[in-house]
């Protein structure tokens, strides 16, 4: 197998041993909100914050602890218990604490513990903010298990509850059609992928003998045939439903239905980058199919570039973020379906993404808290003015995302656009030109909200948001700054035992192709000022070209869905309808009339006169008697 030697992790001892606190402490808050909210009241949405903040505080004690330890005592198995036993079979549940689920742990408690903080400003006035962050401690918690499991069935466990969070969270506010709808809709596509994650489990269980990522691991150099190809696409499709990736992308837009802290939460730290971390902690079996790694990369490219010409297309600011979510997962993708010379990269990415995305996201909730939840951005301009601490929190996202020099986009997407063109010309072109469209939205964006005169309706009075919702916009935006100048150095080397990938040498100066991508990322930038910064932005979007009008409809994944899907799966349910009626119901009808006919006409000769039966006799004498004669004729 392609990478290092795997090693197995060592037993538990210290404070790894209560690593599952990580995961228990917010699912009791979970368990105690849903469960007492009545009881706790006002308390609620404090006990929330205060349960990820402790698992985020066990998350850096694990992390230090694993600094500290040498290189190949850092992969940490917690067995908790038997889950059960029969025959041959015999599931243990435990948890894998090692460089890579660390990475995660700390992303999904520390960015997902600032978005807790956030939401106690945004959600203040919601009359049913206790269950809310009940849903968000679920959400979490569920991550955790993902993220932690040592086994395929484990972390399906997880992959599920993530599945029913979301659906809650999206959903939340149920009264609105359009949300209640939207979560069905996330619900229901992601059921598609997680068909494709069954089918990958069960197939390891065949092929194995058990889940375990130690036994998968150390068992894949012996699969033969077709078997790594079709493990490695069924889980390519569970990536696919939840990291919103073609062709199951169509949910992500409508999620943004949900409060704005559930976007930063679902396309920043937690859901969405569920699929990336599945690919990479599946490296063996990828790493034997060359097709099932390149259609990683396709749909990672594909995706990519689907996502940022959404982005520059659409006018409501969450769902160009989301658009954006969509483009910079498929980054990820795309350098996961490399191998491991994008397997690093894809995880830092991912880390950078974390930071600056759900910075952007939770600006957005701030300039929506500001606009009296106005997502249109045809009705902002000139808003710096009026929200400073929002618009400089947002800049920052905003150079981290197009890749500014040395802030922490700068550093990770540059990774995985040098690795693409090592891949391929063609894929790392259209990487290059992804950066450049990236760019060019992203200032559309800047622009069209903070920049110009005001657009907004006479009694709309913008102000900015009060310090809770404002103190986690300034931390995440150190983090979009800096962060990914100090992983840059040593995330290579940290992650070479848990993906087997060797680390390369970092360059101090900008490459050929870095400096390529600086001048494209410029060029992309001077288009979006050229087109939005030196006219006047009109009230109502206008017809535009056909490119345009398919970014407006997200480039139709909704009829497609539709006409491929939705309308078949229908016309087949009322076939199915009326097989059972008029068929299947018609002929047991029509044999039981028949019946009951008969019963009738026997009843009828059964009627008692003396007369009817002798005449009867009289007729069956005749009629046995004509037979004889026939008989004896012939």
């Amino acid at each position: 197998m392609i990478g290092l030697e795997i090693v197995d992790p060592v037993a538990a001892t210290g404070l790894f041993g209560y690593a599952w606190l990580m995961i228990a402490l917010p699912a009791l808050g979970a368990l105690l909100i849903l469960g007492f909210g009545r009881f706790l009241g006002k308390a609620g949405p404090a006990l929330a914050v205060a349960t990820i903040t402790g698992s985020f505080a066990l998350a850096v004690a694990l992390f230090v602890q694993q600094l500290a330890a040498p290189a190949d005592a850092r992969a940490v198995s917690v067995p908790l218990y038997t889950w059960f036993s029969t025959g041959a079979w015999q599931l243990d549940v435990g948890l894998l604490v090692d460089q890579l689920s660390i990475l995660f742990c700390l992303l999904i408690t520390g960015v997902g513990g600032l978005i807790h903080v956030y939401s106690l400003g945004y959600m203040a006035h919601d009359e049913r903010k206790g269950r809310f962050f009940g849903y968000l401690n679920l959400f979490v918690a569920a991550m955790l298990v993902l993220v932690l499991a040592d086994n395929y069935l484990v972390l399906f466990v997880g992959w599920e509850g993530v599945g029913l969070a979301s659906y809650l969270l999206i959903g939340f506010w149920q009264h609105k059609p359009s949300a209640a709808a939207a979560a069905k809709k996330a619900f229901v596509m992601n059921r598609v992928g997680d068909l494709g994650m069954v089918l990958a489990i069960s197939a390891m269980l065949a092929q194995f003998g058990s889940s375990a990522f130690s036994e998968v691991n150390h068992g894949a150099a012996n699969l033969v045939g077709p078997w790594p190809t079709a493990i490695g696409l069924l889980l390519l499709l569970g990536a696919c439903g939840k990291s919103a990736q073609v062709p199951l992308q169509a949910w992500l837009l409508d999620a943004m239905e949900g409060p704005t802290p559930v976007s930063a939460l679902i396309h920043a730290a937690t859901m969405v980058t569920a699929g990336v971390y599945l690919v990479v902690r599946s490296h063996a079996i990828f790493e034997l199919s060359t097709v099932a790694a390149t259609t990683v990369v396709l749909v990672g490219t594909v995706t990519l570039l689907a996502g940022a010409w959404i982005g520059c297309a659409k006018d409501d600011i969450k769902k160009v973020l989301a658009g954006s979510t969509m483009s910079q997962i498929g980054y990820m993708m795309l350098a996961a379906g490399i191998g491991p010379a994008g397997y690093a990269f894809a995880i830092f990415h991912l880390l950078t993404h974390g930071a600056f995305k759900a910075n952007m996201f939770l600006g957005a909730g701030s300039v929506m808290h500001g606009m009296d939840d106005d997502v249109e951005m045809r009705h902002y301009g000139g808003l710096w003015k009026y929200l400073p601490v929002t618009f400089w929190t947002f800049a920052c996202g905003y150079l981290a995302i197009i890749g500014f020099p040395l802030t922490s986009g700068y550093f990770s997407k540059d990774h995985i656009i040098e690795a693409a063109f090592g891949q391929s010309m063609l894929i790392g072109s259209l990487a290059l030109l992804g950066a450049g469209v990236t760019a060019f939205y992203m200032t559309r964006l800047m622009l069209m909200t903070f920049g110009g005169a005001k657009r907004w309706a006479d009694g709309v009075h913008p102000h900015e948001s009060p310090a809770v919702m404002t103190v986690p916009l300034v931390v995440l935006a150190v983090l979009s700054i800096g962060a990914g100048a100090v992983m840059n150095w040593w995330i290579q080397e940290w992650l070479e035992p848990a993906t087997g990938a060797h680390a390369h040498e970092v360059d101090l100066l900008p490459t050929p192709i870095g400096w390529a991508t600086m001048a494209v990322v410029a060029l992309g930038v001077l288009v979006g000022w050229l087109v939005f910064g030196r006219r006047e932005v009109p009230a109502t979007a206008p017809q535009g070209n056909l490119v345009a009008r398919a970014g407006r409809n997200e480039l139709y994944g909704n009829s497609v869905n539709d006409v491929l899907v939705v309308q078949p799966v229908l016309a087949m349910s009322r076939a199915a309808v009326t097989t059972d009626a008029k068929g299947i119901d018609g002929f047991v009808g029509t044999f039981t009339d028949a019946i009951g006919g008969l019963s009738v006409a026997g009843r009828r000769a059964q009627n008692g006169y003396v007369r009817s039966y002798a005449l009867t006799m009289v007729l069956g004498v005749l009629a046995v008697g004509a037979v004889l004669i026939l008989g004896l004729v012939g």
